[in-house]
C-alpha cells in the first residue's frame, strides 16, 4: 500500500499494513475515531484550539502551528530584507539554542549546506556567512573550542578583528534557558575581551513591556534586532517559524519553498479517510502498532549521513509530543513510543542486528531520496578481482537505495515491520512537506491516544530541580 502526493512524495506502508501486519479491517474499525481526530485537527487549524491543552500556569493555551503556513507578509519581508543585508555584512554567525531552537536549525543547515560549508570560501558559499551552533549543551570543552576557533578566524592580538564581523543569534522562547543563555554569556564576554566586533540578534516570545521575557527586555535595552517565536508555537513545532527561518535564510535556503512544501502537505492531509490522508494513516498505524502489537520503539532511519540530524529533530518531536503519563481524562496511561536515531547505511553495520533478530517491539521508519543533487558512478579500479565486479557502473545513490531495499526486504522476510517515506528530491519544497507530514503524524497519533501532544510536563520537572541546584553551587563558591 502506498500513498503518493503532488511532487513525488510517497508514503509506502507495504511492510506495515496488510496481511500479517495491521490489516485494513482494523483501520476500517477505527473510522469513527478517525472522524473525531479530523474534527479535532480541523479545530486546531481553524480555531487554534486543542481541548484539554493548558500552559504551564494551568490556563488554556492556543495551538497555532498550522498558522505558520500563512506567515504575515510584512514580517516575512522584514526577515528577508534583514537577512539579505546580513549575508553581505557578517563573516560568521553563531546560533545559540537548545531543543527545538537548535535541532530544527541544525537539520536545515545539514540538509542544505552540508558538512563542509564552513571550509568553503565566501564566494563558494554564495556570499553567505559561516554558521556554527552552540547553546545546546553546557559542556565547557565545546564552548572553549568554539571561542578558540572564532579567535583563529578573526586573527590574533588585541587589534585583531577590525575587518571581521560576527553575529550571535540567541534563540529562547522563555528568554531564560540556562544552557543557551549561559553559553551565550560566556562567549560574548570572551570574544568582546579579544576586541572582536560582534552584533546580537534575539529570537524569543513576542510579549512586550512587563510581560516580555528577560531576553526580550535585554534586547530592548541593548537595541538588538529581535525576531519572534509566536504565541502557541511549541519549540518542537517551531522550525517553520522565525526560530528556524532566520538562520536558514542567512545560509541561502529558500524559505518560501520550504513553507510551500509544508502547505501542500497540509492540503493533502485534510481528510478523515485514511486511504487519502498519509499523516492520519501514519499516526494510526504507529498507534495501532503500539497498542495492539507492542511496537513501542520507532527506529527513524533516513538513508544518507547528512539526514542524521533530521532523525534527531524527529526524536524530539515524537518524544515530547507522545511521551505522556496521563491522558486527557486524567487517567495514568504512560503512553509514548521510544524513538531511536539511526542512519543508513552506517547503522546497518551497527543497529541492524538488533532490528533483524532482537525483540519484536520495533517499527523501522525509512526515509529515502529518489534523486540526489549529485551522484557518482562507482568505477571498477581492480578488474582482476571479481569481488567488485557487480558494482561496476552503479552510482553511489543507486547503491544506497539498494542497501535500503535489501534492509527492508530482510526485515520483512522475518515478519519485521517497516515503512518508507520517499522524497523525489532533497530540496526545500520536499523537505518542507516531509517536516510538516511528521508534525501532523504525531499530532494525529496524540489525538488517537487521547493525550495532549502539545505540552511537556516531564521536561519542566527537571527544570524545577536545576534552578535551586545551581543556586546551591553558586552559594557554595562564595
Amino acid at each position: 500500500m502506498k500513498i503518493g502526493l503532488e511532487g513525488g512524495f510517497i508514503f509506502d506502508v507495504t511492510y506495515l499494513a496488510g496481511a500479517g501486519k495491521i490489516e485494513e479491517h482494523q483501520l476500517e474499525s477505527c473510522r469513527d475515531l478517525f472522524l473525531k481526530a479530523e474534527e479535532k485537527m480541523t479545530m486546531i487549524r481553524k480555531e487554534g484550539v486543542y481541548e484539554g491543552h493548558f500552559s504551564k500556569d494551568g490556563t488554556p493555551e492556543p495551538v497555532l502551528f498550522p498558522g505558520l503556513l500563512q506567515p504575515n507578509p510584512e514580517k516575512m519581508a522584514r526577515l528577508k530584507e534583514i537577512t539579505e543585508e546580513a549575508k553581505r555584512q557578517y563573516d560568521t554567525v553563531i546560533s545559540f539554542g537548545i531543543g527545538g531552537s537548535y535541532l530544527g536549525n541544525k537539520m536545515l543547515f545539514d540538509l542544505f549546506c552540508g558538512p563542509y560549508w564552513n571550509q568553503m570560501s565566501k564566494e563558494e558559499r554564495g556570499g553567505c556567512p559561516k554558521l556554527y551552533f552552540n547553546g545546546d549543551n553546557l559542556d565547557p570543552e565545546h564552548t572553549s573550542g568554539l571561542i578558540e576557533q572564532i579567535k583563529r578566524e578573526a586573527g590574533s592580538g588585541k587589534s585583531h578583528g577590525k575587518n571581521y564581523r560576527l553575529l550571535l543569534i540567541v534563540i529562547s522562547k522563555s528568554g531564560g534557558t540556562v544552557d543557551t543563555m549561559a553559553t551565550f554569556f560566556v562567549m560574548k564576554e570572551a570574544l568582546e575581551a579579544e576586541g572582536i566586533m560582534l552584533d546580537v540578534w534575539v529570537i524569543t516570545d513576542p510579549a512586550e513591556g512587563d510581560k516580555a521575557t528577560t531576553l526580550g527586555r535585554i534586547a530592548a535595552q541593548e537595541g538588538w534586532i529581535r525576531f519572534e517565536i509566536p504565541e502557541g508555537i511549541g519549540g518542537r513545532f517551531s522550525v517553520l517559524s522565525e526560530s528556524g527561518l532566520v538562520t536558514a535564510a542567512l545560509t541561502g535556503v529558500d524559505v518560501d519553498q520550504l513553507l510551500a512544501g509544508a502547505a501542500m502537505m497540509d492540503r493533502a492531509c485534510g481528510s478523515a479517510n485514511w486511504r487519502e490522508n498519509p499523516a492520519l494513516l501514519n499516526g494510526a498505524l504507529k498507534w495501532l502498532g503500539a497498542e495492539k502489537y507492542g511496537k513501542w520503539i520507532e527506529v527513524f532511519m533516513p538513508y544518507g549521513p547528512d539526514l542524521k540530524s533530521l532523525s534527531e529533530w524527529y526524536v524530539q518531536l515524537m518524544a515530547e509530543s507522545l511521551g505522556k503519563k496521563k491522558d486527557l481524562a486524567g487517567n495514568e496511561v504512560d503512553y509514548g513510543r521510544t524513538p531511536v536515531v539511526a542512519v543508513g547505511t552506517t547503522d546497518m553495520h551497527a543497529q541492524t542486528q538488533a532490528h533483524q533478530e532482537g525483540r519484536r517491539d520495533k517499527i523501522v521508519q525509512f526515509v529515502s531520496v529518489k534523486k540526489w543533487r549529485q551522484d557518482l558512478k562507482i568505477p571498477n579500479l581492480y578488474r582482476d578481482y571479481k569481488t567488485f565486479a557487480s558494482w561496476n557502473g552503479v552510482t553511489l545513490g543507486e547503491a544506497l537505495e539498494g542497501a535500503r531495499k535489501s534492509n527492508e526486504e530482510a526485515l520483512a522476510s522475518d515478519g519485521r515491520w517497516s515503512a518508507n517515506l520517499v522524497l523525489a528530491e532533497l530540496n526545500e519544497y520536499h523537505v518542507g512537506s516531509l517536516l510538516y507530514f511528521l508534525m501532523l503524524s504525531v499530532v494525529y497519533e496524540g489525538i488517537l491516544a487521547n493525550i495532549d501532544p502539545f505540552d511537556q510536563p516531564g521536561v519542566e520537572a527537571y527544570k524545577k530541580i536545576l534552578g535551586p541546584m545551581l543556586e546551591e553551587i553558586r552559594e557554595s563558591k562564595t
